[in-house]
């Protein structure tokens, strides 16, 4: 029987630790586990074994790291040799009810703008492994251990584009249920449900008792079968090895605990042992069962924020569109991104919760600059966007791109539209704008709107797109040359709301075309269009005239809880500045706060011409970062923000640094980076870089996978205070732990601060660590206190 025939209808119960139980047989420090695939062939297959006679349903290959960066010569021998010695194990067990899970975990990079690595190249290299291992004979892809959404969609995509298998995604939320990028349980679960994956959850970072609030929001919001693979608590170091504070029996108690949430498929992570699986499901049998039940929600994403469609009207900004803006139409000829980036911006601070970017122009190549565009827009902003273009290449170049799950827009009711757009909605998910016109034009009554909305509707759900993630436009036609346009408008909007049972939207400002003063129209109309059940409206959102009416109409229909936004807005507070707009100047600090690299510049130099370099590095750069990572310690900054905006910084800086030629610069001191020996992952320690060099310090960056005494040899002869170790799995905290051993023996004195995934506080106590660092600002306050700052 196939997984997915069994996913969501029985407990699917998944096998534990790799690496952690390989370190107990002999795996030595920042030796690669993978290898052991090749030297150790009888240990995996005898590991593979116990899982399958512990009762384990799917047994994941040893491939955890298994890519090109890290094996660029022998990835398909490794790779065979892992899917083979798990199907020796599951014949020995006599378990051919059981299945083989190729494990695709992350590459370790950050992906542009944040990091180095293109997307496109992290879908090829998930893609060769996963073309590997579904060839030698793989059942099913389990993408697990992702940190960040946006890695995890180019892994899907690669599973997609290059097998049939089943595609399984399990990801590690912190205690806060943030992804390291920012994402949350909403906005990923969007994500993912729109790639149509077979089944989502977490995994590794924590234990049972833990992942509690996680596993209650999955349940509450997926319609997937939904995957638990807690680690065995939290780890410490005991004699060098890394072990972990439950054992069999009391985990065992805590997943029978978890079954219970309504989840689907257990299993563990870190720490976990063939005992721990076998007692988990021993008991787990025994709970009853519950099947994932649909939540028919419309939700559409970005990396870090969830707006769900339904619960009260909103509001899609539809200033970054160059219809009628002469402004915005030269900055898409000059290619100047920054002024739409401000359009977004204001329009961000003034209310709007999604963002329509439409960057058509007939002399320009618009599905070159929607990339650009999205690409940009959603590492400075957090708001989903809504994708606006008739060109199917641009659509889908934007889609792709794309890191959450967008609104499209749009399709009608033509079969050539559907027929072109409904296979991309498919493939990458989103919420489509249903035009509720087809090949006879626009119908003039709501009846024949209401036609062709059904026929979206089922034409959508031949492609596999629920009903849910259709939104249909009833079209706002102007009064000026139709004085009943807007009541069939209306119509239509209510008869959406109560026959079809969806979602709607509108383009509001078109009801008022050709006539004067139009806000007066526009903003009656928009209070008249949400009482009559409008969804969606697409307005400017730096009207006034609009939001006021918005926000007084969610304070009568009960939509805003004690008035509190209204009073928020009108009351007497004073209102916040709206965000520099077009060719507006920003200024040096708040251009950094944004993270408008271009913008920050200009700035700079304007700047210098009136005040001292280090007045302004002083004065303007230093202070803006330091809001920028209080807003980040908080929650309210994520971290492609915080690091668009030390690129910002830093990109000023070298403005001021020119200006400084000659002057003495002052670096506050000098300090080692270093992901340690065995260990690729080097995403938190290239974060922590950008942060201290914008803070003036000297890093001496040694790279990943670098042997203590390369470390320690670099500490002694640069005579380096401070030296900052991370790692992202279990499996090479063991040089960590080496390192900071030998620095205590050779240069004692020295500051250790240690991050990353898999440490704790009481870890990096046990391993003799200076400072635990839960975050990169947390390491730049460290460093600060060493050095006096």
């Amino acid at each position: 029987m196939k997984l997915t025939e069994r996913l969501g209808k029985e407990w699917v119960f998944f096998d534990g630790g790799m690496g952690t139980i390989l370190q107990e047989h002999g795996l030595k420090a920042g030796e690669l586990p993978e290898t052991w695939n090749l030297s150790h062939p009888d240990e995996i297959i005898a590991l593979n074994l116990s899982y399958f006679e512990a009762g384990c349903d799917v047994v994941n290959t040893n491939t955890f790291g298994a890519n090109a960066l890290k094996y660029p010569d022998n990835l398909q021998e490794i790779v065979q040799a892992a899917v083979s010695h798990a199907k020796t194990a599951r014949q020995q067990a006599d378990r051919e009810d059981a299945y083989i899970a190729l494990d695709i975990g992350p590459t370790g990079k950050l992906l542009q703008p944040m990091g180095d690595l293109p997307f496109e190249r992290a879908v090829e290299l998930f893609g060769e492994t996963i073309r590997i291992g579904a060839k030698a004979g793989a059942d099913l892809v389990l993408i697990e251990t992702m940190s960040d959404s946006y890695e995890a969609k180019a892994a899907v995509l690669a599973a997609k584009e290059n097998c049939d298998l089943p595609v399984l995604v399990t990801l590690i939320f912190d205690e806060k249920g943030k992804l390291l990028t920012g994402g949350t349980v909403d906005s990923t679960v969007a994500m993912l449900e729109g790639l149509r994956v077979d089944a989502l959850g977490v995994n590794c970072g924590l234990g049972p008792k833990q992942m509690h609030p996680i596993i209650e929001r999955l349940t509450q919001i997926s319609s997937l079968p939904i995957i638990v693979n807690p680690n065995a608590g939290l780890p410490r170091s005991e004699n060098g090895k890394t072990v972990f504070d439950i054992a069999p029996a009391e985990f065992s108690d805590l997943m029978e605990e978890i079954a219970g949430m309504g989840v689907q498929a257990l299993g563990g992570c870190c720490g976990t042992t063939p005992e721990h699986l076998r007692l988990t499901i021993e008991k787990c049998r025994k709970v009853p069962f519950r099947p994932p039940v649909a939540k028919r929600r419309t939700v559409v994403s970005s990396f870090s924020q969830a707006v769900e469609i339904g619960p009260k009207p909103v509001i899609i900004g539809e200033r970054i569109n160059p219809t009628g803006k002469s402004k915005f139409k030269a900055a898409l000829r000059e290619n100047n991104i920054e002024y739409i980036l401000g359009e977004g911006m204001a329009q961000e601070d003034s209310g709007a919760h999604i963002l329509d970017v439409n960057v058509g122009l007939p002399e320009i190549d618009e599905p070159v600059m929607m990339e650009r565009v999205v690409t940009r827009l959603q590492s400075v902003i957090a708001l989903p966007l809504q994708i606006d273009t008739s060109d199917t290449t641009a659509m889908e170049r934007g889609m792709r791109l794309y890191n959450g799950k967008p609104m499209i827009n749009s399709v009608s009711g033509k079969m050539e539209s559907m027929e072109a757009v409904f296979p991309l909605v498919r493939k990458y998910g989103g919420v489509v704008v249903g035009l509720a016109l087809d090949e006879n034009g626009i119908p003039s009554t709501a009846e024949g709107r209401i036609r062709i909305a059904k026929k979206i509707y089922d034409t959508a759900e031949k492609y596999g797109i629920p009903h849910e993630d259709i939104v249909i436009d009833g079209l706002a036609m102007t009064i000026s040359s139709d004085s009943g346009s807007a009541l069939v408008t209306l119509e239509t909007l209510r008869r959406i709301r109560d026959e079809l049972h969806g979602h709607s939207i509108l383009g509001v400002s078109n009801i008022s075309f050709g006539l004067p003063q139009r806000e007066i129209v526009n903003s009656n109309f928009f209070t008249m269009a949400m009482q009559s059940g409008l969804s969606c409206a697409i307005i400017n959102p730096n009207n006034e005239a609009m939001m006021k009416s918005y926000r007084s109409y969610l304070a009568l229909a009960n939509l805003d809880e004690q008035c509190a936004g209204y009073i928020a807005a009108y009351g007497n507070q004073p209102a916040a500045a709206p965000a520099a707009v077009g060719g507006t100047a920003m200024p040096l600090a708040e251009s950094i706060e944004r993270g408008l690299r271009e913008r920050a510049i200009d700035a700079a130099k304007e700047m210098l011409q009136t005040v001292p370099p280090l007045e302004v590095v002083n004065n303007e750069l230093i202070p803006a970062l330091d809001r920028v990572g209080k807003g980040f310690e908080k929650g309210t900054v994520f971290l492609p923000q915080l690091l668009m905006s030390a690129e910002a910084a830093k990109a000023a800086f070298e403005v001021v640094k020119d200006a400084m030629k000659g002057e003495s610069q002052q670096i506050k001191g000098k300090i080692i980076l270093a992901t340690v020996k065995g260990d690729i992952h080097d995403i938190g320690k290239n974060i922590v870089k950008v942060l201290l060099e914008n803070y003036a310090y000297q890093v001496l960056d040694l790279g990943k996978d670098v042997p203590p005494e390369v470390i320690v040899d670099t500490a002694i002869k640069e005579d380096v205070p401070v030296v900052g170790l991370s790692a992202l799995m279990t499996t090479t905290v063991v040089s960590m732990e080496e390192t900071i051993k030998q620095l205590r023996e050779k240069k004692p004195g020295t500051k250790v601060v240690v991050g990353g995934a898999v440490l704790t506080q009481e870890y990096a106590d046990s391993i003799g660590a200076d400072c635990y660092a839960k975050d990169a600002m947390a390491t730049v306050h460290y460093v600060d206190s060493v050095f006096g700052v």
